[in-house]
């Protein structure tokens, strides 16, 4: 014989919302079969009463708690006609008389007045009974003098449950379970589809995880040699490129327990309950070990100590920074628990929590370049039904300074444009309305403008476009528009090269590029507006960063007021005397005017080729680079620069060749 078990899915689960609704029902019970509302006495008013008085049916008057007036008929009088319908009824058994009548009266006295009256008048023989009650219902006033108290201890339960997670169940759920860890746990029972394979790019990252988690896998192939396994790796990087992401990556490949968890997890409005929560994530970890510990957004509670002097002696986030050191780096040492942490502001974090032997690691995610856009665009049109002529190389060229998060959204906006306007699959047009879409906003073709307004706006472009052509090291221009988009009213589209390194003459003419719009107005229309806000911006920043960071200004010299350490945020003195910082501010003004006389001066000797393009643009509205080379021919410097790339395209040629042929002979 085999013994079955019997399964009951529909099993009811005990809650303890089942003794709260007993205890409610007892006491409504209680209430409502105590007092007299089950007793079916009919209604009647006083001055009926008074004529039952009067014919000699009332037998008793019983007045109940100064108010009420219960009255018992004669058994001659509940036989009649009229009073048939008054015989009393209860649903329980009763061993009282019950009475046949009942009011409320007024004031007692004028009551008492007109049943003697009544009674002297009609000279009633036998005299009816004149009785007098008070009546209680104890448990009622009990449950009334309770409801308060029950009031204030539901509310402080549901406050408490609430504050600590939620009313659900779980490790921080309950009143007493405040101070237990929030992390997620992510083990071989927990689905993780993320992996490696879906994080393009990051090359270098790639391998460092990769290495922590072959750490975990198999600690004996790196401590048989005396190593030691690192206790943490910080993630750094711009926010939208790919952090996260990794440490997903991680969680779906190491075998391993995966705790995760933002920084803002340990913080709460009690004092304590961040160090108990940390304590609490380490002993579970230990407890799982070999186990990885993620916290996300660490500069919620890693920010340095002691900065901010009105938080007082008791900085509870401090508090929580001092246990999470303590236990990444104390006498009880945490085997086999590995710590990652992500951030975009490692400036502000602590030194201690930096230092060796907490995060030994500090991977840098830095934003991609040309070639790792194209793998991740590959891995973000997979699930996209695009066109089969759609150029993966271009896409990737077109979106220059774009993070993973953003070439995900473009993809997103691409499908979305392409759908909207009823295509079948998704095409190159739609990938650059995208890109449009994104970094410019919304178009507002129903924007409505002046004639006026329009040749401006038609002439700061064009200046814009003229003075860049005219320039050897600004940004190679794509299209040019008057159509207002989002906050702007018109827009020029640059190519930006990827330099790691700028020399001073290309911040400068790409400064002079910018100006090249309120140059444009002053040359037409010898007036200018508040167009080249945006303009001024970007210049004025750009002239203070040659002066105040990188130390390309003469006269100031080879000095930089910048602090990567961020120290100089909590100071409130300048780093320089107020002699320099008329200097610096001179030295920013002569940089912007000696620019924008040279837009000028650009723009006067083309003044000609200006108005062509700044009319064509009028009746276009968008114009292209094919227009510009109609009008100024082909750009002096782009030959010197395609026979550069074509000269370290055959260096790269050369160089796979000879590889070949090594392994050749080797072989």
């Amino acid at each position: 014989m085999t013994n079955k078990k019997k399964i009951n899915p529909k099993k009811p689960k005990f809650s303890p919302y089942w003794i709260y609704g007993i205890i409610i029902a007892v006491f409504l019970t209680m209430q409502l079969f105590s007092g007299s509302n089950f007793q079916d006495a009919s209604p009647t008013t006083p001055s009926q009463f008074m004529s039952y008085l009067r014919n000699g049916d009332v037998e008793k008057v019983e007045i109940v708690n100064r108010r009420e007036a219960k009255v018992y008929l004669t058994a001659a009088a509940e036989q009649t006609e009229i009073h048939k319908k008054s015989k009393p009824s209860s649903l329980l058994p009763s061993a009282t008389r019950l009475p046949n009548y009942k009011f409320e009266f007024g004031d007692l006295q004028n009551f008492e007045d007109d049943i003697s009256k009544v009674i002297n008048e009609e000279n009633l023989d036998p005299l009816p009974k004149v009785e007098y009650k008070t009546e209680q219902n104890l448990w009622g006033d009990f449950l009334i003098g309770l409801l308060p108290f029950i009031l204030l201890i539901g509310v402080w339960i549901f406050i408490m449950r609430r504050m600590s997670g939620g009313a659900g169940g779980g490790g921080g759920s309950q009143i007493f379970n405040i101070g237990k860890s929030k992390a997620k746990l992510f083990d071989e029972n927990t689905e993780v589809k993320t992996t490696f394979k879906d994080v393009a790019g990051l090359e270098g990252a790639k391998e460092e995880v990769q290495e922590i988690v072959d750490f975990l896998k198999n600690p004996e192939k790196y401590t048989s040699l005396g190593g030691k396994i690192p206790k943490g790796a910080l993630l750094v990087g711009s926010p939208g490129t790919g952090k996260t992401l990794l440490a997903k990556a991680v969680a779906g490949e190491a075998q391993v327990p995966f705790f995760s968890l933002s920084g803002s997890d340990f913080v709460e409005m009690f004092v304590g309950v961040g160090a108990s929560r940390v304590r609490d994530l380490f002993k579970q970890a230990k407890e799982k070990s070999p186990a990885i510990i993620f916290i996300d957004e660490i500069d919620a509670i890693g920010r340095a100590r002691g900065k901010n002097a009105m938080s007082g002696s008791n900085d509870e986030r401090e508090n929580t920074l001092n246990q999470l050191l303590t236990e990444m780096d104390g006498f009880g040492t945490n085997t086999n628990v590995i710590v990652l942490a992500a951030t975009n502001r490692a400036d502000i974090l602590d030194k201690a929590l930096m230092r060796a032997g907490r995060f030994d690691r500090q991977i840098f995610v830095d934003l991609p370049d040309v070639r790792e856009r194209k793998e991740i665009f590959e891995v973000h049109l997979r699930p996209l039904k695009k066109a089969k002529d759609l150029d993966v190389d271009f896409l990737a060229k077109q979106t220059p300074g774009f993070s993973g998060a953003d070439i995900a959204n473009v993809c997103n906006e691409a499908a979305l444009i392409a759908a909207r306007q009823g295509k079948k699959a998704v095409d190159k047009q739609d990938f650059l309305d995208a890109v449009d879409r994104i970094v410019g906003g919304l178009e507002k073709k129903n924007k409505i403008m002046s004639v006026a307004e329009k040749k401006a706006i038609a002439f700061h472009e064009a200046g814009h476009a003229t003075v860049s052509w005219m320039l050897e090291h600004a940004a190679p221009l794509v299209k040019v528009t008057i159509v207002p988009r989002g906050r702007s009213l018109g827009a020029a589209w640059y190519l930006p090269e990827e330099r790691l390194i700028v020399h001073p003459e290309q911040m400068l003419d790409e400064m002079c590029a910018a100006l090249g719009g309120r140059a444009a107005e002053k040359v037409i229309f010898d007036r200018i507006s508040t167009g080249a806000l945006s303009d001024l911006e970007k210049v004025t920043k750009q002239a203070r960063a040659m002066v105040t960071i990188y130390g390309l200004s003469e006269k100031v010299g080879n000095l930089t007021y910048y602090d990567s350490s961020g120290q100089n945020e909590y100071g409130f003195t300048k780093p320089y005397s107020e002699k320099t910082a008329e200097l610096i501010d001179k030295e920013i003004s002569d940089i912007i005017e000696e620019q924008y006389q040279r837009a000028i001066k650009l723009l006067e000797e083309n003044r000609d080729k200006l108005t062509l393009l700044a009319e064509v643009l009028l009746e276009k509205e968008v114009i292209f680079k094919d227009n510009l080379e109609k009008i100024f021919g082909k750009r002096p410097f782009e030959k010197k620069e395609m026979v550069e790339d074509k000269k370290a395209e055959e260096k790269v040629e050369i160089i796979e060749e000879k590889k070949k042929l090594d392994n050749t002979e080797e072989e």
